[in-house]
């Protein structure tokens, strides 16, 4: 069964200032994404659909995506934009994000961040488990929360209940520091072996009529100005109502990303450091 890797390149990069999707970590211009895709297709990925926005796509296949196509296919979806109010650029979020390739894909799918550099056990649990998912059996790689933060700011990460090895609830843990605390905590600290979500799923494509009931509801309840609809907000709904169950395959790896400039340099040593390593051959 053909299994496909969505990548949700639509973010503004706010935080980090820039179009950090095309941040180069190798000196001759390999970012991020080169070492997801590498990683994906040696695990069984056959194919990649990146998510844009439309004032990106010709920079985004010029300095990234060609370069990938000349090893996995490629294709390439808009996230709509037409929806949003007068003054508002950023997109409504995650469940948006992945509604938007509902055309493009069939079969069963994984989602990761494009400036998320996950591992490659990562990609062989959720590829594994995709290969004989079922209708409602959906699946999560969470990480320890001390293997995912920077230090350089605040991070929003979903915060995991996992139980019997399956999600339970994920809930939005907002600016957490590298002492566990964050803005919506009520005066909670995190454990540092608290599992997150890295917004790393594997779904089965009924995900998306619960995404389209979803986000019409949201258009219709939320404020258009600020609001977002999280992915995580869907999974847990479903859960609860049984329409899906989430297996979770909990990953001790380091977990490397870009959210701020001050990021770079530990993320281009790390990953230079797996290339010299003879890890990652074609890159």
């Amino acid at each position: 069964m053909e299994t496909t890797l969505v990548v949700m390149a639509a973010g503004m990069g706010s935080r980090f200032g820039g179009f950090k999707q095309a941040a180069p970590i190798t000196e001759d211009g390999r970012g991020i994404l080169d070492f997801s895709c590498f990683d994906a297709k040696k695990a069984g990925f056959s194919r990649a659909v990146f998510i844009l926005r439309a004032d990106i796509v010709d920079d985004f296949k010029a300095l990234i995506g060609d370069r990938i196509a000349s090893h996995m296919a490629v294709d390439y979806v808009v996230q709509d934009t037409s929806l949003l109010p007068p003054g508002r650029k950023k997109p409504f979020g995650t469940a948006q994000a992945i509604l938007s390739c509902r055309e493009k894909v069939k079969g069963p799918f994984a989602v990761i961040n494009a400036d998320d550099y996950y591992g490659p056990n990562a990609y062989k649990e959720i590829e594994k488990h995709l290969e004989k998912a079922k209708k409602g059996e959906w699946a999560m790689v969470p990480y320890l929360l001390k293997n995912t933060l920077s230090e350089n700011g605040g991070v929003n990460r979903g915060i995991c209940e996992i139980e019997g090895g399956y999600l339970r609830s994920v809930v939005e843990g907002k600016g957490i520091l590298p002492d566990g605390s964050y803005e919506n905590s009520n005066g909670r600290i995190l454990s540092m072996d608290q599992p997150v979500s890295m917004n790393i799923w594997g779904f089965t494509p009924d995900i998306f009529p619960l995404l389209e009931k979803a986000f019409a509801r949201f258009l219709k309840e939320a404020d258009l100005h600020k609001d977002e609809l999280y992915v995580n907000e869907i999974v847990f709904r479903a859960i609860k109502e049984g329409d899906a169950s989430v297996r979770c395959y909990l990953n001790r790896d380091q977990w490397y990303g870009i959210t701020y400039q001050a990021d770079l340099p530990l993320v281009k040593k790390s990953l230079c450091a797996l290339r010299e390593q003879g890890l990652y051959p074609e890159i």
